[in-house]
């Protein structure tokens, strides 16, 4: 038996006054996902413990069956993995984005989806000025870095710019939780402010300004840890997988669980991905793997931005170009896939912010008898027959096992 995941980044949300009380999902058209529902099995699923952080990196360790309290690091070294970055014991490693900050304040956790080509130059000239500083930066993609500091500290309190927006960003700046780590947090704050002076008149920021746009005027580190160690999904489970993301955070974390990365031209992480390459590479790659996680992060962005008609269209999209494609596209194959549908965490618009309520699932088995959910939803998941999912419940039912 296959088993196909895919995951609709941050596409759970709360009930929204301008819907009528209903979600982005409730409202979307979603037929594919309603069939996965309508022919499998629903429930709910508790992707972040109580004691944990609200962050991707440890829904989707939930989400992989592994147990985020023992194998969360930070992001920063999932996407240093992702990188091709090789990593000393003692090396701290940390996720870096370049913002924008306008009069003091966080104005956008993505210096306005910055392109690849802008961040390039950006990180550039921002690596070449604090290489002295024993501070290595290494280009991701758009507002997505890597930084390296060797031998630091990762006991360090930092926030995701993501969930501070429209806050002065002096109040925001790291801040050590123990005393060996104040060289540490003392280094990177410096490097904060030093790097608005480095990118403030950078000839792509001064462009993207005449252009109205947010420039890229300030690089901020948040997530660290150093690298982690973990039984890979083949050691685990037995089966060889593959994973799909424009994300480097996900990429990185399917390289630590073993899992063979697979690029996709046009993959942007945002709404304009390229949704049909992702359905092609995940039919493709299910006929030398056994299992397939295929994630898509546009409908998260779209709730960090606020912005529900884009949420609604970016849930609509994974349907309707990438879910329908795939479904299509294994043909009489479908009967021997174990297919599952869900977010790994809520993006409600309302906050921006991600939460920890629980997400629905939708799992399509061809050897479970359907329960009575016929669509795919928040509130019509707490009537399936799948209950509270927790800790790796979820993840064995999708293989199969």
């Amino acid at each position: 038996m296959k088993s196909l995941i895919i995951v609709g980044d941050g596409m759970a949300d709360e009930p929204v006054p301008e819907l009528d009380g209903k979600t982005p999902l409730q409202v979307a058209d979603t037929p594919a996902m309603d069939r996965i529902a309508r022919e499998g099995r629903s429930g709910l699923f508790e992707t972040i413990p109580a004691d944990a952080p609200t962050g991707s990196a440890v829904a989707n360790l939930s989400v992989l069956g592994y147990d985020p309290r023992i194998h969360f690091h930070g992001r920063g070294v999932l996407e240093a993995a992702s990188l091709g970055l090789q990593l000393e014991d003692t090396d701290l490693a940390m996720r870096v984005n370049l913002i924008a900050v306008m009069d003091g304040k966080i104005a956008s956790h993505s210096a306005g989806h910055v392109s690849d080509a802008e961040a390039e130059l950006l990180i550039r000239a921002a690596a070449d000025h604090f290489k002295s500083w024993q501070i290595r930066i290494h280009q991701g993609l758009s507002y997505r870095h890597v930084l390296i500091l060797p031998r630091g500290s990762p006991a360090l309190k930092c926030i995701p710019p993501h969930d501070h927006i429209g806050e002065r960003m002096e109040d925001r700046l790291i801040r050590p939780e123990n005393h060996e780590a104040e060289t540490t947090s003392d280094l990177l704050n410096k490097m904060i402010m030093e790097s608005m002076n480095i990118l403030e008149h950078h000839p792509v920021n001064e462009k993207r300004i005449r252009e109205g746009k947010l420039p890229g005027n300030c690089l901020w580190p948040w997530s660290p840890g150093r690298k982690p160690a973990m039984q890979t999904f083949q050691e685990l489970y037995g089966v060889r997988g593959a994973a799909i993301s424009a994300v480097d955070l996900i990429k990185g974390l399917a390289v630590y669980a073993g899992m063979d990365v697979i690029h996709v031209d046009g993959a942007t992480g945002l709404y304009d991905t390229n949704y049909e390459g992702k359905a092609d590479a995940a039919l493709k790659a299910l006929e030398n793997h056994d299992f397939v996680y295929v994630h898509v992060e546009a409908p998260d962005e779209a709730g960090h931005e606020k912005n529900l008609n884009l949420k609604i269209r970016c849930i609509e999209d994974l349907d309707k170009r990438l879910i329908q494609r795939v479904l299509e596209g294994l043909g009489d194959k479908i009967d021997e896939t174990v297919i599952s549908v869900l977010p790994d965490h809520p993006t409600p618009i309302s906050s921006g912010k991600h939460t920890r309520d629980p997400i629905p699932v939708a799992i399509r088995h061809p050897g479970l008898e359907p329960d009575i959910v016929t669509t795919y939803s928040e509130t019509a998941a707490k009537q399936g027959a799948l209950g509270m999912l927790k800790e790796d419940a979820f993840i064995k039912l999708a293989l199969g096992k």
